[in-house]
């Protein structure tokens, strides 16, 4: 137990003060709008996040569009509205936020309350969905701008935002995981570095039967790849269920991984003496 939990579990039992278990879904829930107020108050986390995908989604249509038939692609906006997505969405998190918590103590202070423990996690990622599918909406509202159409209509674009904040918020077990490890912010910061490898070997800039040689082999064993194949069906090709299904599996062995390592990493934490 660290010593800033000793203090108030010392405190408590000096004042008769003794904690009261409100249930699971409460705790969740105030977990969750403590983190979503917070952002706002946040916004030099959450802009870049906004910004340098929409740059990137600019300077790639501008660069590449008119060479992009060359290589099978029809409509290059509408190919790279989804990888503007994917990185607008992932490593998004409320992870530097635990790490102040943390470091400041109140997350001491919350292990000697009879809060559910996989509350204190669940509620940030809860926080974290709703912010990556707003993250997504300016992104498809450009693409809207410049005259990209979803073949699968309202629906499919319910399910794309679906499709993304699914990913986003499976890729958010990582952070978290380091910050509890670490309490790092620094650590934290770069954590956005796991995806790198994930984004540029797929199919970012091509489709994958264009692909060749030793990236081809990288692309078809990268959930990436197959998360952008389903999100791009929606768009140019309409309800195409393999594509959809793959997308799927991908973002659950994803989250399955990340969300190991982060409960454990939670475990590890709230279980110290």
């Amino acid at each position: 137990m660290s010593t800033r939990e000793q203090a108030a579990r010392d405190e408590s039992e000096a004042t008769g003060i003794v904690g009261r278990p409100a249930g699971f879904w409460r705790d969740l829930s105030s977990v969750a709008l403590r983190a979503l107020r917070q952002i706002p108050r946040e916004p030099e986390a959450i802009i870049p996040a906004l910004i340098i995908p929409l740059f990137f989604f600019v300077v790639n249509v501008g660069a590449l569009g008119d060479i992009a038939g060359a290589t099978g692609v029809e409509d290059f906006k509408a190919f790279q509205i989804p990888v503007a997505i994917v990185f607008a969405v992932t490593g998004v998190s409320r992870a530097s936020a635990l790490v102040t918590d943390i470091t400041d103590g109140y997350f001491d202070r919350l292990l000697v309350s009879p809060v559910h423990r996989t509350a204190l996690l669940l509620g940030l990622m809860v926080a974290d969905l709703a912010l990556v599918i707003g993250l997504s909406i300016p992104v498809l509202i450009l693409g809207f701008a410049l005259g990209v159409t979803f073949e699968t209509g309202v629906v499919g674009v319910l399910v794309f935002l679906l499709f993304a904040g699914a990913w986003g918020l499976a890729f958010t077990g990582f952070p978290y995981a380091i910050a509890l490890r670490t309490g790092n912010p620094a650590a934290v910061n770069s954590s956005f570095l796991l995806f790198f490898p994930f984004a540029f070997l797929t199919t970012t800039f091509l489709p994958q039967e264009a692909l060749t040689g030793w990236l081809a082999t990288i692309a078809d064993y990268n959930p990436v790849t197959y998360l952008l194949a389903a999100l791009r069906s929606l768009i140019s090709t309409g309800w195409d269920v393999t594509a959809l299904w793959q997308g799927a599996a991908a973002i659950l062995l994803v989250g399955a991984v990340s969300f190991t390592i982060a409960f454990r990493a939670l475990r590890g934490r709230t279980s110290r003496k």
